[in-house]
Parts: structure tokens; sequence; C-alpha cells
């Protein structure tokens, strides 16, 4: 088990390439690397070595630091912590017993990360500075996949796949509770305002609406495609965009008529699902095809792509 990386060999930056202020993260959970790519060239300009099988990152709010699940073909028990800055693997977080890390956050203060912890059916909270386990919840529910926490992180809500249900932890009083939503619950994502949570039901093809007042289903509507598999709100709170595995394409739904206003084809098995801060392009991770497609918000036209490596999943935004 890997548990340090050295700055010395856990980057590969291209000769002459410096890092820019804005850089879009691609995990690529064929090959255990994160891949550091310049929004506006579309370059890959470093790739970091992680665990084993990554599959989701997030990045401090400062974004000096990148935080990856090493799922592990849902056996793994590590996150590597990767320092952006230098573009190297500072570190790797060993979290076992819990196993199966995959949905990944970390608190707006920057002092905690949240792991689904999927195997071990737990979520587990981890200190950011020091990389020590402070909590851990039990789901009680099975394949507990994808994680998002209410914008002041009071709620943390999970999307458990096996049991077709939505998991609430609220953390100050340790109460967990779970909502049946539709089978296959994966993608998930909050409203800005956070008062909506927008759940992905990939086995029933279609999308539940959580009340965030009364953690209950206010509706469920169709994903405008096969095998819905992640849901991204607009930054404006205007649309969500939900990529439809099986379609090899995105849906772009109203967020308050709940109409699909579009879809837009991608390549083959979109997963990973980013907007740019501004709103203005989505990123889309085609697993399958090894690339992740750039569409024009706006337009809803695809603008661009980029070539990451094998298996390209979990994408994030850093702003330093």
């Amino acid at each position: 088990m890997k548990t340090l990386l050295t700055g010395l060999c856990a980057a590969a930056l291209i000769t002459g390439a410096a890092l820019a202020d804005d850089l879009l993260l691609v995990v690529n959970k064929g090959e255990d690397t994160l891949a550091l790519v310049d929004p506006e060239t579309l370059e890959v300009i470093a790739t970091v070595p992680t665990g084993d099988n990554p599959h989701e990152v997030y990045t401090s709010p400062d974004g000096s630091i990148a935080y990856v699940s090493d799922y592990g073909g849902a056996q793994g028990t590590t996150v590597t912590v990767v320092d952006l800055a230098t573009a190297s693997a500072a570190a790797t977080w060993d979290i076992a017993p819990n196993r199966g890390p995959h949905g990944i956050w970390v608190s707006g203060d920057g002092s905690l990360v949240w792991v689904t912890t999927e195997t071990s059916g737990t979520v587990t909270e981890i200190d950011a500075a020091t990389g020590e386990i402070t909590h851990v919840w039990e789901t009680g529910q099975a394949v507990s996949h994808q994680l998002v926490p209410t914008p002041d992180g009071a709620k943390l809500y999970i999307a458990n796949i096996g049991s077709g249900s939505v998991t609430v932890i609220t953390r100050a009083t340790g109460e967990v509770v779970s909502i049946p939503t539709g089978a296959g619950a994966e993608g998930i994502d909050v409203s800005p305002d956070g008062s909506e949570v927008w759940v992905t039901n990939r086995s029933a093809d279609t999308v539940s609406i959580i009340d965030v007042a009364t953690d209950t289903v206010s509706a469920t509507i169709p994903s405008g495609g096969d095998f819905p598999i992640r849901a991204r709100f607009t930054p404006d709170g205007s649309e969500v965009w939900i990529s439809n595995a099986q379609s090899g394409s995105v849906a772009v739904i109203d967020a308050e008529t709940h109409e699909v206003l579009a879809t837009v084809d991608t390549g083959a098995v979109p997963i990973g699902l980013l907007m740019d801060p501004a709103g203005e392009r989505v990123f889309v991770a085609n697993t399958q095809d090894d690339f992740v497609t750039v569409i024009d918000r706006a337009s809803r036209e695809v603008t661009g792509r980029v070539e990451t490596g094998d298996e390209p999943d979990g994408l994030a935004w850093v702003t330093r």
C-alpha cells in the first residue's frame, strides 16, 4: 500500500509548461492518474500518479490541494493528497477499515474532507490538516456512492445505488435517515441556494428532486435519456445538466419547470460532469472514449475535446 509519494517521482510535468491560475482536473481511473489541464488551451500540462483506480476528485477552497478517492475496485482504503503548486502527490491517507472510497467533498472552510466509503456502507470524515479520521457515519444502505453537502455544510446527502435511496446526515445531531428515490440512485447535486437536491436514478431513467427543508421527494421526472449517472446545476441554478451514460449524451433540464430543454451528443459513456465557475462551459468525461467533451452552455454545441488518459471520470475546477 502506498503511504507517501514524493514530488520527485509523482508528477510528470510537460517540459516548459507552467501551471495556469485556473485548472481543470480529470481523474483517469484506468491508469491511476490525475490530469491537470489548462482550460483555455485544453492541453494536459501535468499528470500525477494516484492510488489504485481513482474515481473522484475535489479541491481545497484556496485551490492549493486536490483530494482523490482511490476507489480500488470498491476495495480501496486510501485518499491521495495532491499539491497543485508542484503538481505532485504529497501524501496518501489510509482510511482503513473503511473501504471503497468514492464520492468526495471538502467543507467550505477547507478543514474537513468527506468521502463515501461504499463497500463499508459508511461516510468517513477526515481532518484535512492531519489526515486523521474524525467521524464515521453508517448509512445502513447498499453502495453509498456519491455525496454532496448543503452549502452551509449542515447536512450531507448520499446517493445509494444498491438501495435506490438518498441518505441524509445531519452533522450537528448525528441523525441519519434515508429517503427512497428510485432504482440505482447514483448522481447527486444540490441547488446553489441549498433548497433542492437532485438525484439520478440510473436504473429507472429518472431524476428525483428532494426538498431540503422537509427531506421528502417533491417530484420525480424523466432524465432525458438512458442510464442517468451524474447531475450538475448551473451556477445560477436555472438549469440542471444530466449525463445519460447509455445514450451517449447529456440532457439540459429547466430547474423550475422540469422541462427537458435540449440533449447534446457527447461520445461513449458520459459520466463525470462539471461547470466552469462562470457557467459558460460544461465539461463531460466520456469514459469509454477516453476524452473530455467541452460544450458551450449557451449554444449547447460541442466546441472541443481533450484526451486526458485512460477512462476519464471525476472532474474538478481549480481557481488559484
